[in-house]
């Protein structure tokens, strides 16, 4: 029996980001891979017809690519902190029906997916928690979840397409709470600048009544504008869509390989990491 989602409401958002991590492992192979996502969409009662009608456009086909490379570069910052902390907690945000953390499974690490409870009600039906695996029913700016999280081993937090949706003032304030918490860990997370915002303003910042865009959070250049917030930050960033791996590849069109570029010199779409001093 296929586990139904209805329109309109809150479970809904999960399905969007899960099409779009399907139909990248569909049109981009070489790049992305997640069968997962294609196998829970098969679990999934909900009328796609909508979604699947702008599929093959020009901007669909790049909203696809580019989640395809916001997952496989905060993967690849997971893999790396792994490499070095195998005993680690790996905490994906905002989870949804990501399987990152499973994906980037060292048979060592711990891993935890945080989301609403809503979303987590969802999740445990169609994915339960594995060995070594939890999730975590929580509002992520209430920080009383930081106890549920066994960092002894170290603790790597990863967040995809979570942050826009905050305060700034909120963002500031999770952060310092986590470096505090969490001295030594590492979060790692996507932003993109206020033009960036404001040209996606009539996508996600209209589904979700966001309405003063510049109170949201952006970051221009993260060094400058994110290192200053404590003196136990350590920033950098690079670019999301080609500072981790190139686009030279058969099934990425000449035009999303120019708007990749777009993306990240005028977007300002990066992938920005902190270490917890």
């Amino acid at each position: 029996m296929k586990y139904h989602i209805e329109k309109n409401t809150v479970q809904e958002t999960l399905i969007i980001p899960l099409y779009g991590r399907k139909k990248c492992t569909e049109k981009f192979p070489q790049l992305f891979k997640d069968e997962t996502a294609v196998r829970l969409i098969e679990q999934i009662d909900y009328d796609f017809s909508e979604v699947e009608k702008k599929g093959d456009s020009t901007m669909q086909e790049f909203g696809f690519l580019e989640i395809a490379i916001r997952q496989n570069d905060l993967a690849y910052e997971v893999k790396e902190y792994l490499k070095s902390h195998p005993n680690a907690a790996v905490v994906n945000m905002g989870c949804g029906l990501d399987n990152t953390g499973r994906n980037c499974d060292n048979d060592s690490c711990r891993i935890y997916n945080i989301d609403f409870p809503d979303v987590i009600e969802v999740r445990n039906s169609l994915l339960p928690a594995g060995e070594r695996e939890k999730n975590i029913a929580a509002d992520l700016k209430n920080t009383s979840w930081f106890n549920e999280i066994q960092a002894d081993g170290g603790v790597i937090f990863f967040a995809s397409g979570v942050f826009y949706y905050f305060l700034t003032e909120d963002v500031k304030a999770l952060f310092l709470a986590m470096a505090k918490h969490f001295a030594q860990g590492r979060i790692v997370f996507d932003t993109c600048g206020k033009t960036g915002a404001k040209m996606i303003s009539k996508t996600w910042l209209k589904q979700a009544e966001i309405k003063d865009v510049n109170a949201y959070f952006s970051v221009g250049d993260a060094q400058k504008e994110i290192a200053h917030w404590s003196d136990k930050f350590e920033v950098s960033s690079r670019g999301y869509m080609l500072g981790y791996q190139s686009l030279n590849v058969p099934s990425v069109k000449r035009i999303h390989r120019i708007l990749a570029k777009v993306g990240d010199n005028m977007m300002k779409m990066k992938i920005v990491r902190i270490d917890f001093k």
